[in-house]
């Protein structure tokens, strides 16, 4: 079946900061990945998403706007409104899942957690004057 990504993305650094994966496309877990973001990296002034059902959910944007973090929304339609994470998207897909198609949902889980390691610590940026993403995050913080 189906498995689903959910990433968020520094847009300075192009710094993953943190992913998820799931069987269903829910706005509890597209909030819970929310959250545990939060945690880790702390709260983001602004948090912008495409139009999907599991975003415009009461439940997605009350987490996000009760963290008085603004909420910003893509045209409908519109992919290149997202163009940072259609980018990564693409990434993911080339350089790693075609390239070694996953047997299961855990597969997928251990191939994206090999994947974001290496895109965020050792994977150069010409959009960053290929650097690294971790490298630049870490500067700015």
């Amino acid at each position: 079946g189906y498995m689903y990504l959910m990433a968020i993305i520094d847009l300075h650094s192009r710094l993953v900061v943190h992913w998820s994966v799931s069987n269903s496309m829910e706005a509890e877990w597209c909030a819970k990945t929310l959250e545990e973001a939060i945690v880790q990296h702390g709260k983001p002034e602004i948090i912008n998403t495409d139009q999907g059902s599991q975003f415009t959910s009461d439940e997605f944007s009350s987490t996000v706007l009760g963290k008085e973090i603004k909420l910003s929304m893509d045209g409908k339609g519109r992919a290149t409104d997202n163009a940072f994470i259609e980018r990564l998207w693409r990434s993911v897909k080339y350089e790693k899942i075609y390239l070694n198609p996953p047997s299961d949902g855990l597969d997928l889980f251990l191939l994206l957690a090999e994947y974001f390691e290496f895109y965020n610590k050792e994977r150069r940026h010409g959009s960053i004057d290929y650097d690294r993403p971790m490298d630049i995050f870490k500067k700015a913080a």
